[in-house]
């Protein structure tokens, strides 16, 4: 890791181990709490976690209108950082302002980009989600930078998992997905997902996991896959 990120309780071991990618001393970090409104509160915590983490931080607010130019923004950050809230309203205010097309050329121009719940279902394809309202539904219309769906909250709401499933099943979503419990994530190199990462020290063989669900023939499996490398 970069001397200057120092390790702080304000960031989880995803996010410092996300800077450490960028291979920047000072890595610049853009952050978007569109999911949520832009809720000010969110972004204050955010830019205090990550100065803290001996970053620089910016913001890519859509509320009263863009900040900044989204493309221009964006591929001048070494890591994107997308919120949590409704993806559902996320992905169509990202259509209306053009931040999924730059979004795409941050990442081919090699920005580290990530994010939690809505800020991961948005990379995909798709995935289930409560942006609808109480009952779990599909979203089907994601940036699908990963050519899979995308499940979130695996272990903590219990619909996740047999909606998730039966959606990959009947074609509502990709024939492959990932999930992955609260507070674990997946690191893509690529198309490739590589590694499971954790926020803290988890039992490897029984603690929180990340799922390979597939779709063969007219039958779902789903894979567990531990922490640390995947196929490793």
């Amino acid at each position: 890791m970069p001397g200057r990120i120092q390790q702080t309780a304000r960031l989880g071991d995803q996010l410092l181990h996300a800077l450490t990618l960028t291979g920047a001393t000072r890595p610049k970090v853009c952050l978007l709490q569109t999911a949520m409104g832009d809720d000010r509160t969110r972004y204050a915590m955010g830019f205090e976690a990550f100065n803290h983490a001996g970053c620089d931080v910016a913001q890519l607010t859509v509320f009263p209108q863009p900040s900044d130019d989204p493309e221009a923004l964006l591929n001048s950050c070494d890591l994107v950082w997308v919120g949590g809230g409704s993806v559902a309203n996320l992905l169509a205010l990202w259509e209306l302002h053009g931040i999924g097309p730059a979004m795409r050329s941050a990442w081919e121009n090699g920005v580290i980009l990530g994010g939690v719940s809505a800020g991961s279902i948005c990379w995909h394809t798709g995935g289930t989600t409560d942006s609808y309202g109480p009952k779990l539904q599909p979203v089907t219309n994601g940036l699908a930078l990963l050519p899979y769906a995308n499940g979130v909250h695996y272990d903590s709401e219990e619909e996740r998992r047999p909606l998730l499933h039966e959606l990959v099943g009947n074609g509502t979503l990709s024939p492959v997905a990932y999930a992955t419990d609260d507070r674990t994530g997946i690191l893509y190199e690529g198309l490739d997902a590589v590694a499971v990462l954790t926020d803290y020290p988890v039992d490897v063989a029984n603690g929180p996991a990340a799922y390979l669900v597939e779709r063969t023939g007219t039958s779902v499996t789903e894979t567990r896959l531990a922490p640390g490398s995947i196929g490793g």
